[in-house]
Parts: structure tokens; C-alpha cells; sequence
């Protein structure tokens, strides 16, 4: 499982999400307690040209979107990403989109990370900075294989949408940034997190997320 790091205050998690907004993920102790806390979302500190698996394709609806890529150790399983529905699969899409711009966030050592604006904003553009901030200040990143399953999107209007979703961590492992040594624990209860999306179209066709809503250890999330 990928554990969050406590030891920064809210006010400084807070002061390095604002930070993290205007410029790169970086910095840090060398701890390895950490990881992840309540919102989806990974490295090694590999560059931007890791070999990597790329986003879902943007050239379909002409959308001028910023590439995702995820470190060739670091991979996030989506299924259910077809309804049968135009509208709840482009939301899908850009749901999956925002999960690995977290994590790209969180495992490439980069100047800028401009898909992590592109696909959140509001308290969730917040929550991811914050969340990505505690694996710097941590010292840490993470490995292996997420899996996001029971994806259901509810429209509210032309412009609005819920995505509930589970996240199966129990195949991700926390990484020392500076050694690359792996923590692999065994799977618990905690490593199943339920999410609960708010997610808004811009004027440009993004469905960008704008709040997320989060439980560990969620009972209707485990097998």
C-alpha cells in the first residue's frame, strides 16, 4: 500500500500545494514514511522520458491536451471504460486522465506538470498538489499496479457529472526516492479506497475534476 507522510503541518502541506501550482514537484526529506492519503493517484524520480504508458488518446474529440506518461514501473488499470454512452465515456476518459496526472506528478521528476492543472481545479487542483507534496516531502514514490473498477458516472445537466469509483492498491508498493528500495507490505483493509468525482466541462470540452471525496479501507470497495 502506499501510505501518506504526517509529518507536515496542514498550513505547510498547504503553503507547498500553492507552490506546486505555479511550479514543479520537487524537494524534500529523505524520510520513507509515506505515500498516499485521499485522492487517486506514484515514482522514481524517473525523467520525463521513462519509458511509460501514455494517457487515454486526445486526438478523437480534438481536444489540444498535454501528454501523461507514467514510469514503465508504475501502471494504473482502468476498467469499465466503456458505457455505450458518448457523454459518460468522454467523462470516464477524462477522469482516468486526471488519476494519471497525478501520478505522473508523483513519479516524474519534472519542471513543470501541466496535466495536473488541465484535468483539476478548485479544491480538487488543492487536494492533488497537496497529496503529490507529501511523496517529496516523504522522500518517497511508489511502484507496482493500481486498479480503478465499479466506475459509474451520473450526469447532472450538459455540464456536470458524479463518477463514483474503487481504487485497489494492494499491488502498489511505497519507493525510497533515493535508494529505489520497495516496501512491500501485504494487502489490508486499507489498501481499497472509494471515491466520490464532482466534475465540471469547460469551454474548451475537458471534463475537469472539482472535488474529491474519499474513503480508505471502504467496505463496498473490497472483495
Amino acid at each position: 500500500m502506499r501510505t501518506r507522510t504526517t509529518t507536515a503541518t496542514a498550513a505547510a502541506a498547504l503553503t507547498a500545494a500553492v507552490a506546486l501550482l505555479l511550479t514543479a514537484c520537487g524537494g524534500g526529506s529523505d524520510s520513507d514514511d509515506s505515500g498516499k492519503d485521499e485522492i487517486a493517484g506514484a515514482d522514481t524520480g524517473a525523467s520525463a522520458s521513462a519509458s511509460a504508458s501514455p494517457s487515454p488518446s486526445a486526438s478523437e474529440d480534438g481536444v489540444d491536451r498535454p501528454e501523461i506518461k507514467l514510469p514503465a514501473d508504475v501502471k494504473n488499470v482502468f476498467e469499465g471504460t466503456k458505457t455505450g454512452d458518448p457523454v459518460k465515456d468522454a467523462v470516464l476518459a477524462d477522469n482516468e486522465r486526471m488519476i494519471n496526472s497525478i501520478d505522473e506528478a508523483i513519479t516524474v521528476d519534472a519542471e513543470e506538470h501541466p496535466a495536473l492543472k488541465f484535468y483539476s481545479k478548485d479544491n480538487a487542483l488543492v487536494a492533488a498538489a497537496t497529496y503529490v507534496q507529501t511523496f517529496y516531502e516523504g522522500g518517497t514514490t511508489w511502484t507496482g499496479s493500481t486498479r480503478y473498477y465499479d466506475r459509474e458516472v451520473t450526469l447532472s445537466g450538459d455540464n456536470a457529472a458524479t463518477v463514483t469509483y474503487c481504487g485497489d492498491e494492494t499491488e502498489s508498493y511505497s519507493k525510497d526516492r533515493k535508494t529505489k528500495k520497495v516496501k512491500k507490505t501485504p494487502g489490508d483493509a486499507d489498501d481499497y479506497v472509494s471515491y466520490n468525482a464532482r466534475m465540471e466541462k469547460n469551454a474548451d470540452g475537458v471534463w475537469q475534476t472539482v472535488n474529491v471525496v474519499s474513503e480508505r479501507g471502504s467496505g463496498k470497495c473490497q472483495p
